[in-house]
């Protein structure tokens, strides 16, 4: 049986997730975009309701966002996959490059047919964007939190 606190865990995950995208949303979306609620990514790396959560989270926040169900479909399963690879990791300095890697490379796939741009150059906007989110913002609030990880009731 699920735990009350892991359901409450991935509805907030998913919520700031959401929240976030809608906040930014000028640059949440498009073929260039620093999506800021990426960099919870790392959250797996600590908690394994942030796989769900995010996932519910990218769902949400891309059917908001106006690109169709291509991105609902293929963003929400890229953060998912990235999102397992990211728990499965285990150094918190590799915890933000699944991230990075699957939607550089796999929402590109779509994004660049969507907006007429070249794949290469679409990964190149998306990285960038990524390690922005992931490595700038997420890689610092996963130190943060690894070093209160007791206070905040994830041990």
């Amino acid at each position: 049986m699920i735990k009350l606190n892991y359901l409450v865990r991935v509805a907030m995950i998913a919520a700031i997730y959401v929240v976030l995208n809608i906040i930014f949303a000028p640059i949440s979306y498009g073929p260039i975009q620093v999506r800021i609620a990426e960099a919870l990514v790392i959250l797996p790396f600590i908690d394994s309701s942030a796989i769900i959560g995010l996932f519910l989270g990218c769902v949400l926040a891309n059917i908001y966002g106006g690109l169709g169900m291509v991105d609902v479909i293929g963003g929400s399963l890229c953060t998912l996959i990235a999102a397992y690879l990211t728990f499965k990791v285990k150094n918190p300095k590799l915890a933000p490059l699944p991230p990075v890697l699957i939607n550089a490379f796999g929402v590109s796939i779509y994004l660049h047919l969507l907006f007429d741009l070249p794949y290469w150059i679409t990964v190149l906007y998306i990285g960038i964007g990524e390690v922005i989110a992931c490595y700038i913002l997420g890689y610092p609030l996963l130190i943060i939190l690894i070093k209160n990880k007791k206070r905040l009731g994830l041990e």
